[in-house]
């Protein structure tokens, strides 16, 4: 199966939300990507679904791509008109899974969630919790925490 962009996912799950009657704040659309990429890789044997590496912000893993995207919505509802990318059988009804468990929290739910997972925080490091951090999230970290969490 071929990497999504990181596009093509943000706009699937945007419209993925909006037929649950849901609109994505940037900061919930960046946690479900980078659940989606994490469970993928536990899922899938390692495979990634986006290259892209997610950083660890203030506020959680973003995509700095899909940030500068976004970023006009600030905390609001992201209310662009999204076409919906056709991602294939297998990727569709994954992305359909992460949003079914994730969907139902808000931004800030999934922020303190990341916030207490090791990927985000061992990417931070020692940082004060307000401090400017670009630092990629490390996948194999990724990878190793959330398999050992579906072991588990």
């Amino acid at each position: 199966m071929a990497r999504s962009t990181p596009n093509e996912v943000a706009d699937y799950l945007l419209c993925k939300a909006r037929e649950h009657g849901d609109n994505l704040s940037p900061l919930k659309l960046q946690k479900l990507m980078f659940y989606a990429d994490a469970w993928h890789m536990v899922m899938k044997g390692g495979e990634q679904l986006v290259a892209d590496h997610f950083e660890a912000w203030v506020h959680g893993p973003v995509l700095r791509s899909i940030y500068f995207r976004f970023n006009h919505y600030r905390w609001k509802p992201i209310l662009d008109d999204i076409e919906c990318p056709s991602l294939g059988d297998e990727t569709s009804s994954f992305l359909d899974e992460v949003y079914e468990v994730f969907g139902g929290f808000s931004g800030f739910e999934l922020e303190q969630l990341t916030h207490q997972e090791r990927p985000w925080q061992e990417a931070r490091g020692a940082l004060a919790p307000d401090a400017v951090c670009t630092t990629p999230i490390s996948k194999d970290t990724t990878l190793q925490f959330y398999r050992a969490m579906s072991a588990g």
